[in-house]
Formats: structure tokens, sequence, C-alpha cells
């Protein structure tokens, strides 16, 4: 079921254009330093509620790897 969960919140974000469209990787890694932080996500509810999930190594941060899994 989690995994169910999971694959319709990417999928309800990735069709979701309007969310992204104005904005990649470095739009939100505001210091530059090459992950998106959890507070550094905030700026984007549907990013902040789907974090945990698009951070497959659970290091607390968004590579552009694991950030490009919504894009």
């Amino acid at each position: 079921m989690k995994t169910l969960h999971k694959t319709l919140a990417l999928a309800a974000l990735v069709s979701s254009s309007a969310a992204f469209a104005a904005v990649d990787f470095s739009s939100f890694d505001a210091d530059g330093d090459g992950v998106i932080s959890k507070k550094e996500a905030i700026v984007n509810s549907q990013l902040v509620h789907l974090f945990d999930q698009l951070d497959a190594d659970g290091n607390g941060e968004l590579s552009k790897e694991e950030f490009s899994k919504v894009q």
C-alpha cells in the first residue's frame, strides 16, 4: 500500500506541470551546495510532502538525481 501511495503521489506531482514548470533543481538549492535540504524544500508544499519518499538514501537531502524523479 505504501508503494501505491508513493506511486500515486509521484504521478500527481509529475502530472501537475504547474508545480515545477518554472523551477529546476537550482531554484530549490538556495545555498548552492548541490543538494536540496528539507529547509530549502519548504518553499513548495508538494515537494515537502514527497521529500522523504524521494530521498532514496535517507540522508535528509535531495540530490539532483533524486530530485529528477519528479520532473
